[in-house]
């Protein structure tokens, strides 16, 4: 009995101080002037909300694994640098797209990130980044700063710095958006998550399944959803309907992928706009 409380204290010992570890990407003496103010902040999806408070739930919905992060002060102002693993690299960037302003542009720091006055955004191989400043000159432009540390952090954060492949299978003509949902694909939750392009007429969607199988039993659920369904010769099974809130839709099923454009006003339309979407998908 003795022996396993040591056994289990020296665990304990060690977990505390991997946790307590301050990652190399963490470090305010990166960029002169700035130095660490107060501990680490350590996070799992069970008490994010404790620093997240109600925008917890944000987190959690694309996969969030963990989040660590430190204050860095300098004079009067403070930034608070917070990195998380959002468990792979398609959340990441999907985290990142869910909040960044659209109307801005995106700069190229790892995978996509936004430069703004007070904060800056970008993500990176399964890691989503913010560096945000939390006290000082609320009219302060800190974009410099915020670039010096990102340019710090980036190279130390392991994982891809190319778009999601998903992305380039949308057609970029008339493109408005194009975002990673985290859920209910189309309003649909049969459809649990996928990318969907904006575009100035309907929406296109692609949705990964774990295998072909799943993919076609999906296809029959969706199927029975709609009165009317008629096949459509595509891909290896598709289907065309007039759907209630989708418009005109047309589904498709290649391999482990469905795809599709909705919200069109006929289906034949929509059929012809997801034929170009399939033959990008490899």
């Amino acid at each position: 009995m003795i022996l396993l409380l040591f056994w289990m204290t020296v665990a304990g010992a060690a977990h505390a101080g991997e946790s307590l570890a301050v990652p190399p990407y963490l470090n305010c003496h990166s960029v002169m002037g700035w130095e660490q103010a107060g501990a680490l902040r350590d996070y799992a999806p069970d008490n994010l909300y404790e620093y997240k408070d109600g925008a917890a739930e944000g987190y959690l919905i694309y996969s969030f694994a963990r989040m660590r992060g430190i204050d860095c002060k300098s004079g009067g102002t403070t930034l608070a640098i917070d990195v998380s693993d959002m468990t792979d690299a398609d959340s990441a960037y999907g985290m990142f797209s869910a909040n960044r302003d659209p109307k801005e542009p995106i700069a190229k720091i790892g995978m996509g990130a936004q430069v703004m006055p007070l904060s800056l955004l970008f993500a990176k191989g399964r890691y989503f980044v913010e560096i945000t400043q939390t006290d000082g000159n609320p009219g302060a432009n800190q974009a410099g700063t915020l670039k010096a540390f990102a340019a710090k952090i980036e190279p130390l954060l392991e994982g891809r710095a190319t778009l999601p492949e998903a992305l380039q299978w949308f057609p970029p003509e008339n493109q408005v958006s194009v975002k990673l949902v985290p859920e209910s694909v189309l309003g649909l939750r049969i459809l649990k998550r996928g990318y969907v392009a904006q575009y100035d007429r309907g929406q296109a969607f692609v949705v990964q399944e774990e295998s072909p199988e799943a993919a076609s039993e999906t296809m029959k659920k969706l199927r029975a959803r709609w009165e009317g369904a008629a096949p459509a010769q595509m891909a290896d099974e598709a289907f065309t309907v007039k759907a209630p809130y989708l418009e005109g839709l047309c589904v498709f099923r290649k391999g482990r992928y469905i795809g599709g454009y909705a919200n069109l006003p006929k289906a034949s339309e929509a059929a012809a706009k997801a034929g170009i979407l399939l033959a990008r998908i490899p």
